[in-house]
């Protein structure tokens, strides 16, 4: 804090602050009344309000906008943020500045206690990132007569917190607001529009502090949407001296009952053409947000959809994204070359602002670091289970979104799908189109659902539609039915057993995983004796492939093989891959695809993931077999039919 009173003291340059006005501005920044500052201090309380008065009438003079006890947080904020700008585009003429400022505020900020990013982020939190030139110019667009902004974004992109800031701003400006978010409105409003626009005029009324005349306006033989409009222009518009600023959040909430949706949005439309030519609607300024993952059939003749100016919101920039990681206290990201640790997350998330946050916030909290984050993101232990959880239920309600889903994540390059379908995964923040071409909008949904993708499609395979019966004996059967392959339970035991002996041999040992793909299509096609067939001769070939004599190979499970090659270094073991992919491929066991919209491959192919290791205390060979694991789910990602090498548990040799 006091760090903070002396960067505030630099603002003011020539009227710097004494005792009384530091502690006006310190008790006011903890959110003290004047009462209770005089209570504690021994001061008047009438003393103790010309001070604070003359104070901010200092802040606004110096920092060129209305500055009050109420918006001081805000204000400062912004300043900050201009300052970080400015260091940005010159960093050498502007260091010493920044540094200052930077020091007194974002320690005043990194001290104070760290909420769950939960909701909007709140005006006195410098937690809120700008995003240039989006605030600036939705501040300008609120400023002209009539406006109408749009602001429009999936969940959790900052939409509301934007708009907190856009009311906060037209506050400085003097204007009267009103702010109404259709969430709070009971399911009972929605029954018809006539109790729908009474319920919206008698909220503007009373956050304007007027007494709701709606008998004195309304006319049940024009109809409610005339008597509301007549509402505003004769009542409540007549009233207020000053701009109107009415912003209208969650209104897809309205999406969801139609028959309110399809009057009050075209009514919205009006009022906005009518500033055009009548100027007491010139004092009314809509801000209409609105979540993008509910769809109605408008038509956009009939909406204020395609009127005004649409903001949507942009992801976080690197630069961005290392700002804020130093509001959170990551003192780390203060540097330059640390701070590009940063890269992969902003990366992996696409820049979108609450995935960003969480992370931070988990980081600052010491719980894990950030790579084992990034390693955890996208499955059911990491710290976004629950949003993905959310988006999958989205996509499951609507089984063209969930196969359109799966088409853009499990391959690397950008798929076309049809247009609506595209629009709408678009909306919900899962795709980017690039024209009529889509892919992921960020890897950990690409990860997330090509991993939920595998599961549902090994779920939908009859764990005995191919394999023969097992033995029935207690002993431990050291080749299965499947060609005399050795069995998943020999090869787990083989290689606990020989683990400490490979240890003393200090040598390299590689896992080859390798998984026919699209199996499950072929089988259904060609019936179960065909399948059979076809993976004792794909087994076969894999072990042909494998020249050396101390390999081992087992039919792992289901369509899946595996083979452990001692004293083999992670180069050898991509060719032995690689050949074993080509001598399948040159199978040419042919697929019937038409029914699939032309995939998988017109032949059998295999994908293959490999890990290296040196065995020792250090690993295991359940970390070998993961990482292999691992491997093989980062070839079926990439578009399958290819070979993948993990080398983590290499690197750390």
């Amino acid at each position: 804090m006091e760090e903070l009173l002396e960067a505030v003291g630099q603002i003011l340059q020539d009227k710097p602050l004494g005792s009384i006005q530091r502690f006006v501005l310190h008790q006011s920044l903890m959110g003290k009344t004047y009462y209770e500052m005089a209570k504690g201090s021994g001061y008047g309380s009438n003393y103790i309000k010309e001070v604070g008065s003359q104070l901010w009438q200092d802040l606004s003079e110096a920092l060129g906008e209305r500055v009050s006890k109420k918006n001081i947080h805000l204000v400062l904020n912004r300043f900050l943020q201009k300052k970080i700008g400015q260091y940005n585009n010159s960093p050498q003429e502007n260091a010493k500045s920044f540094s200052d400022i930077e020091k007194g505020l974002l320690d005043f900020v990194t001290l104070s206690k760290l909420d769950f990013p939960s909701g909007p982020v709140p005006l006195a939190s410098p937690l809120y990132v700008d995003r240039p030139p989006l605030e600036e110019l939705v501040y300008s667009e609120i400023m002209q007569p009539g406006s109408l902004i749009r602001i429009k974004a999936p969940r959790k992109m900052g939409k509301s917190s934007l708009l907190n800031r856009v009311i906060a701003h037209a506050r400085t400006q003097g204007y009267k607001t009103v702010s109404l978010n259709f969430q709070e409105a009971d399911e009972a409003v929605f029954t018809s529009l006539e109790k729908f626009l009474r319920w919206f005029c008698i909220n503007v009324s009373r956050q304007l502090n007027l007494a709701p005349h709606l008998d004195d306006y309304w006319d049940a033989e024009m109809g409610s949407k005339v008597s509301c409009k007549i509402y505003f222009e004769g009542y409540l518009l007549e009233q207020v001296d000053s701009p109107l600023v009415l912003a209208l959040n969650e209104v897809h909430r309205v999406f969801e009952h139609p028959n309110i949706a399809q009057d009050f949005l075209p009514m919205l439309r009006c009022w906005h053409e009518q500033a055009k030519q009548e100027k007491t609607w010139q004092k009314l300024r809509l801000v209409v947000v609105h979540t993008t993952e509910i769809y109605i059939p408008l038509k956009l003749n009939q909406s204020p959809f395609n009127v005004g100016l649409t903001f949507p919101l942009p992801p976080l920039t690197l630069e961005q994204v290392q700002i804020l990681a130093q509001r959170y206290g990551l003192d780390w990201a203060k540097d330059e070359k640390r701070a590009q640790r940063l890269a992969p997350l902003q990366a992996m998330m696409g820049g979108h602002p609450y995935l960003i946050s969480l992370a931070l916030y988990h980081l600052r909290q010491e719980e894990m670091t950030l790579e084992e984050l990034l390693q955890k993101a996208s499955t059911p232990a990491g710290i976004y289970s629950q949003h993905l959880r959310e988006l999958l239920t989205l996509l499951q309600a609507d089984p063209s979104l969930m196969s359109a889903m799966q088409q853009v994540v499990m391959v690397h390059e950008r798929v076309q799908l049809n247009a609506i379908v595209a629009y709408k995964l678009e909306s919900m923040g899962l795709i980017q189109l690039d024209g009529n071409q889509a892919r992921p909008r960020c890897e950990l949904y690409r990860l997330y659902f090509s991993q939920q993708l595998l599961t549902q499609e090994r779920a939908n395979v009859s764990p005995n539609l191919l394999k023969e019966e097992q033995p029935t004996s207690n002993l431990i059967s050291e080749t299965d039915a499947l060609s005399l392959f050795v069995n998943l339970h020999y090869f787990n035991q083989y290689l606990e057993a020989e683990w400490q002996q490979w240890q003393t041999e200090a040598s390299m040992l590689s896992l080859i995983v390798c998984e026919i793909d699209h199996f499950k299509f072929y089988s259904n096609t060609h019936g179960y004796q065909a399948g059979m067939r076809s993976l004792q001769q794909i087994g076969n070939t894999i072990r042909n492939a494998l020249k050396y004599p101390t390999a081992l190979m087992v039919h792992y499970e289901g369509t899946k093989f595996a083979a452990i090659l001692p004293h083999t270094p992670a180069d050898t073991a991509v060719k032995i891959a690689e050949d074993i992919r080509e001598r399948v491929k040159e199978l040419a066991i042919a697929h019937e695809p038409s029914q699939f919209d032309g995939f998988p491959a017109p032949v059998l192919t295999v994908s293959l993931g490999i890990a290296t290791a040196q065995p020792s205390n250090d690993n295991s060979p359940a970390m070998l077999i993961a990482a292999a694991e691992e491997a093989l789910f980062q070839a079926k990602r990439k578009g399958r039919n290819c070979v993948t090498l993990n080398s983590i548990l290499y690197e750390q040799i």
